[in-house]
């Protein structure tokens, strides 16, 4: 699970820096790494919550 919350990261994290640099498609490729590195930090912290209930 934390293989894909670091994929997610670094995939969010490339995807907004990019994003200024793509014509006509910012808004919708820096929003997408916004919410991609949004879901890889909460992956972790929602499975460990999860796990101990």
């Amino acid at each position: 699970m934390y293989i894909v919350a670091l994929f997610l990261f670094l995939l969010g994290m490339f995807a907004t820096g990019i994003s200024f640099s793509v014509p006509g498609w910012e808004a919708i490729i820096f929003v997408g790494g916004i919410l991609s590195v949004s879901a890889a930090i909460a992956i972790p912290v929602h499975s460990r919550w999860s796990s101990r209930s």
